[in-house]
């Protein structure tokens, strides 16, 4: 669970979401997850354009924790978003210097050989 504070007298609770796309491919599993508030989204910066698109990320709306409990059951992993990204560092499923940051989104992946 994570906290928020709204104002002085009042605290509100938010349970960090993500969407998740699960595919297989023979022996092969790809997770697609994303924050859920960058769903659709396009980051920018330089020459690089990222699409967070709905047809590679949508799939299942989850909790975080929920979202990074699939990734020790997949081989390839690609995410991107803070809550995401850095729930699998906390995890210690990436490391902190493997991630790419794309106009300040975190953006990384797991290929298990």
């Amino acid at each position: 669970m994570w906290s928020k504070i709204i104002n002085k007298t009042s605290i509100r609770v938010l349970d960090l979401e993500a969407y998740v796309n699960v595919r297989r491919k023979g022996q092969r599993v790809l997770l697609a997850v994303c924050d859920a508030e960058l769903l659709g989204k396009v980051l920018r910066e330089g020459k690089v354009v990222f699409k967070v698109r709905r047809d590679f990320y949508d799939g299942l709306k989850m909790s975080v924790d929920e979202a990074v409990d699939l990734m020790d059951q997949c081989t390839i992993v690609n995410m991107v978003g803070e809550n995401i990204v850095g729930k699998a560092i906390e995890r210690g499923l990436i490391h902190p210097e493997a991630i790419l940051d794309i106009s300040g989104v975190p953006h990384a992946q797991i290929v298990k050989l």
